[in-house]
């Protein structure tokens, strides 16, 4: 049994609270579990110089977390991105654009940024699972205001992470199993099983491909049910 009482494939509980910032183009807070990460988006009219006057547009992520989003205070990043942040928000983006059609979107930038507001394991899979919701109803306020003439989005897109820890594949780690995991996983993927990312490592011994079997099943069936929790709120949003 795991310290939180959960089954080795189950998730934590999952809650998406769409429009929970005022002036956002698009946002919501994601908890997954004990980790909260508030997903917003802005529309800037206008994109980087590699994409002027090629009617294409742009995504792209910040993540930070809070100082106090941790067991003990994480200092704002006040003079640039640490390494892992700025991994993070740049897997975050690319996550993004690989699920939408950016001739879609005119010249225009959508800034996604990406809060965490505690932290208990999975922050980065939680801000992209969140993240793309933020970003569809940035899309769908858009295409009411006649500013998109459709939807850009072309893949349901979710993100889960995965590891062994005491030679047991689980899904979905919280800190205290992440923390000595011995294989740590993060899958980004579609609901129709396409891979956008993932990210595997042997935190101390290497893994052999059975293992690797038994987290990609697991992190299969997580992403769906984190799709079908989405697909619920967009559909009330």
């Amino acid at each position: 049994m795991r310290p939180d009482g959960r089954k080795p494939d189950e998730l934590r509980p999952v809650k998406i609270i769409p429009h929970y910032l005022k002036y956002a183009e698009g946002s919501a807070l994601i908890e997954l579990g004990e980790t909260k990460v508030i997903c917003s988006v802005s529309v800037e009219e206008k994109v980087p110089a590699f994409l002027k006057d090629t009617g294409m547009g742009w995504i792209t992520a910040e993540y930070a977390m809070l100082p106090r989003s941790t067991h003990t205070r994480t200092p704002r990043e006040t003079s640039g991105k640490k390494g892992r942040s700025y991994e993070i928000q740049r897997l975050i983006g690319r996550s993004l654009r690989a699920v939408v059609d950016l001739s879609l979107l005119g010249e225009r930038t959508f800034w996604v940024d990406c809060d965490v507001v505690q932290a208990d394991g999975g922050t980065r899979t939680a801000s992209i699972t969140g993240a793309w919701v933020a970003l569809a109803l940035a899309f769908r306020k858009l295409m009411r205001e006649g500013l998109l003439a459709h939807d850009p989005i072309k893949h349901h897109l979710a993100a889960i992470s995965c590891g062994m820890v005491a030679g047991e594949v689980l899904l979905d780690l919280s800190y205290e199993e992440d923390s000595v995991a011995e294989v740590d996983a993060n899958f980004v993927m579609t609901n129709d099983e396409k891979i956008v990312e993932i990210q595997t490592t042997a935190e101390k011994e290497p893994f052999d491909w059975e293992v690797f079997e038994k987290m990609k099943t697991l992190a299969l069936k997580g992403i769906k049910e984190l799709c079908a929790v989405q697909q619920e709120v967009l559909k009330n949003a």
